[in-house]
């Protein structure tokens, strides 16, 4: 299975200075300083898979150029994984289907209370047409690709990172569990949290990051979910391993 992957966003809502703000990062010139809210685009053949709507998801969408979306795989219900949910609505007109949304039944819960209008009985013309699927840890399909969930913590919340083929993308972690070592094995491409370089209570640190790919040993790792206070691209990333780099938005990846 031949894969092309866009990372959407590399950045995160924490951290993240005001408009006005002086620092480094929000005066950069360099684009791959400029990171919206963390999320991927996995192609393979006619099928376009995103993980995560966040507050960027509509002009995301406008970049890459899309006309139809297969499936959206939500990690966790925080908002800034959920909130440009509404924007499907733009590809329910386009192709005339509803959009299918993957999620753990919490993450279903939530976004039942948080989209309340788009699933209610009584819908005003024009809302946006979401199924909610219900996911587990349990492998499935979407149009015949196979996606394995993987199990990891964000500080206290247990939500899911994705491998699809020999991609692994794990956002929003601060722990994976070694059980779920097995499933991350073997992976080309690892994309992994890595908020900052001080330590977070529900996020890795950079170096933290490294010693999980140090030790799943993938052939090449990203680095996502970056703050302001990681520091600019080109500063950072020739410090980095030899197999591993922050990522950045339009990032493109292809196995």
């Amino acid at each position: 299975m031949s894969l092309r992957i866009t990372i959407l966003g590399s950045g995160t809502s924490l951290g993240v200075p005001m408009i006005a703000c002086s620092c480094k990062v929000c005066q950069s010139t360099n684009p791959k300083d400029k990171r919206q809210r963390a999320s991927v685009l996995i192609q393979s053949g006619e099928t376009n898979l995103v993980i995560d709507t966040g507050p960027d998801f509509r002009m995301q969408m406008l970049q890459s150029g899309l006309t139809h979306l297969e499936g959206i795989l939500i990690t966790h219900s925080h908002k800034d994984h959920t909130a440009g949910l509404d924007d499907v609505r733009a590809f329910n007109w386009i192709n005339n289907t509803p959009a299918h949304v993957y999620a753990e039944a919490p993450v279903i819960k939530s976004l039942r209370q948080e989209f309340a209008y788009a699933f209610s009985e009584s819908k005003y013309p024009g809302l946006p047409e979401i199924i909610l699927n219900k996911i587990d840890e349990h492998p499935f399909e979407i149009e015949g690709i196979p996606i394995i969930p993987i199990r990891v913590m964000h500080h206290l919340l247990p939500i899911l990172g994705f491998r699809i083929g020999d991609f692994t993308y794990l956002t929003d972690t601060n722990h994976v569990p070694e059980r779920e070592y097995s499933k991350i094995r073997g992976s080309k491409v690892l994309v992994v949290d890595g908020l900052r370089h001080d330590t977070h209570i529900s996020h890795f640190n950079l170096s933290q990051a490294l010693e999980l790919i140090a030790e799943l040993k993938p052939d090449k790792a990203y680095i996502t979910h970056i703050s302001h206070q990681m520091g600019l691209h080109d500063t950072i990333n020739p410090t980095l391993p030899p197999n591993v780099e922050l990522a950045y938005d339009g990032l493109l990846i292809e196995l």
